[in-house]
């Protein structure tokens, strides 16, 4: 038998090694590289198998292509995934809540009840329901409301567009003004003023003309408490007297020291400024009040919050504001047959007017600017604010004109408006394109005549929401409108939820059903 045996195997082995070798296939960590990496490093799936034996649904050069260029980062990391395999064990991304249904179903989640604070708690008492943006924004928040609300009147929700204004009305009763945010610590300041709008969307009878009209008036003359005491050429509080005499304003925080919400932040600015420390807690706080928290139009130096001077700049999207509401004022004031105060305003108005005209317009460069009260000229810094002249309907033809083909040259983003050129590390800028200034822009080109514009607009910025969404499953604050994915910079991580992006939003798709990207864009299932 051993005999036998012998021939067989030497047979066997001879033929072994005769037999062509093989290239062994790659392993998933050698195909996906990178993204496997990513995976595997934050423990993506509770069990490293999951993803080892995953299955890709395309091309995978294609997906770490695709990964490469978006390198989505913890849950967009993950619908990433899911959109792009098959896992074990894990439910497959599929089509799920159109945008539109989505935001409709968030308006319940982001609303909350009337609030009466438990004793010690930082909360603003408030009377009636209101809506929050979301995330780390806990509480309601004034010019985030007014875009809010348009997707609210888009989806029939007048009850909470009327409750909400019942807030503010209450809050400008007991403090004379809005504060930023309904907590305690924001009652040094307000935010860019919106209410003159928001009153507008609201129900329109006696009752309401007469309360909207009260809290008007006295948001007017909290952001023109001081001008009766300024002298030539000074600034008091809000309030600006430019060379010529002309009243114009600019954001302020009447308390001083650090913020209570960013106290940390706030000194670690202080101490790197050769500055008083208290000249930069009061920028950081106006900067706070202006919106744009934190922006190059406020910056020296736009890679270095320390060189912050926002107290320094009169801004034109503040003014512009203020026009609507002094000519909100006597127009209402004019219904209610009170004509020296339609008068009255009316002249405030025409006033700010030619002040905005001559010294926040530069026809040689076709753009609306902000002013520097130290250098005594416009800065520099083109940002999405030069098109609040034309929202409001201050702009004339030619003036809306030059902005327009200022925009179309060197704000208009593959994913939305720009929010400014400068990539200065500061989440209101490059490469960042906010929800409210989409709508400031659209409107403003589309009041003046600039439709095509105005639509290209919404039209791009839609898909870079409707893709972010498609991704994440999440609507979010703010996106990055270069790679057309969710945005970044600023003090704190990237928030969700998120009320002023749902409200734009959906308020473009009602304008525009068109751009309505369901019709032909799968969803990502919310997780």
């Amino acid at each position: 038998m051993r005999r036998l045996l012998i021939p067989v195997l030497a047979t066997l082995l001879c033929t072994a090694q005769a037999a062509p070798t093989q290239t062994s296939p790659a392993s998933p960590q050698q195909i996906y590289g990178p993204l496997f990496e990513a995976v595997q490093r934050d423990k993506l799936f509770a069990d490293g198998k999951s993803f080892a034996d995953a299955v890709p649904r395309g091309d995978p050069s294609a997906i770490v292509a695709d990964y490469r260029r978006v390198m989505p980062q913890g849950d967009a990391l993950r619908a990433f995934v899911l959109r792009h395999f098959d896992v074990p064990g894990e439910e497959a991304a599929s089509p799920s809540r159109s945008l539109r249904g989505h935001i409709a179903a968030l308006w319940p989640q982001l609303t909350r009840p009337a609030l009466t604070p438990p004793p010690g708690s930082s909360a603003l008492a408030l009377p009636a329901p209101y809506v929050v943006p979301g995330g780390r924004f806990r509480e309601i928040y004034y010019w985030d409301s007014y875009f809010t609300m348009l997707g609210l009147k888009a989806d029939g929700r007048q009850d909470l567009i009327d409750s909400m204004l019942t807030d503010f009305e209450s809050l400008i009763d007991r403090y004379g003004f809005i504060p930023n945010g309904t907590r305690t610590y924001y009652l040094g300041r307000s935010q860019p003023p919106f209410f003159a709008l928001m009153a507008e969307l609201g129900t329109s009878d006696a009752p309401a003309a007469a309360r909207h009209l009260k809290a008007l008036r006295a948001e007017h003359a909290f952001w023109m408490r001081g001008a009766d005491e300024l002298g030539r050429s000074a600034a008091d509080r809000r309030v600006v007297r430019m060379p010529d005499g002309a009243l114009l304003n600019r954001y302020w925080d009447d308390r001083p020291g650090p913020r209570d919400e960013s106290w940390a932040e706030d000194v670690s600015t202080a101490r790197e400024s050769n500055r008083p420390a208290a000249d930069i807690y009061r920028h950081l706080r106006a900067g706070a009040e202006s919106g744009w928290d934190f922006s190059s139009r406020w910056l020296d130096d736009p890679k270095r919050l320390s060189t912050i001077r926002t107290t320094d700049i009169v801004p034109v999207d503040l003014n512009s504001l203020l026009w609507s509401l002094e000519r909100a004022i006597a127009k209402r004031c004019a219904a209610a047959k009170d004509a020296p105060c339609a008068r009255q305003f009316t002249s405030l108005a025409t006033a700010r007017s030619r002040a905005i005209d001559r010294w926040l317009w530069l026809g040689q460069d076709g753009r609306y600017a902000d002013w520097d009260i130290k250098s005594g000229k416009a800065t520099p810094v083109l940002s999405a604010a030069t098109l609040f002249p034309l929202f409001v309907g201050l702009a004339n033809r030619q003036q809306a004109e030059a902005v327009a083909r200022t925009t179309r040259a060197q704000l208009l983003g593959p994913g939305g408006l720009r929010t400014s050129r400068i990539a200065s590390g500061q989440q209101w800028d490059s490469p960042n394109g906010w929800a409210p200034l989409q709508w400031v822009a659209v409107e403003g080109l589309a009041r003046t005549g600039h439709d095509a514009l105005a639509k290209d607009i919404a039209r791009r910025w839609i898909g870079t929401v409707g893709a972010a969404y498609r991704e994440t499953g999440k609507m979010l604050e703010k996106y990055d409108v270069e790679e057309r994915k969710p945005g970044g910079g600023g003090e704190y991580p990237l928030q969700d939820g998120f009320g002023w992006t749902n409200g734009v939003t959906r308020a473009l798709i009602a304008r525009w059903p068109d751009l309505d990207p369901d019709a032909t864009a799968p969803v990502a299932t919310q997780r």
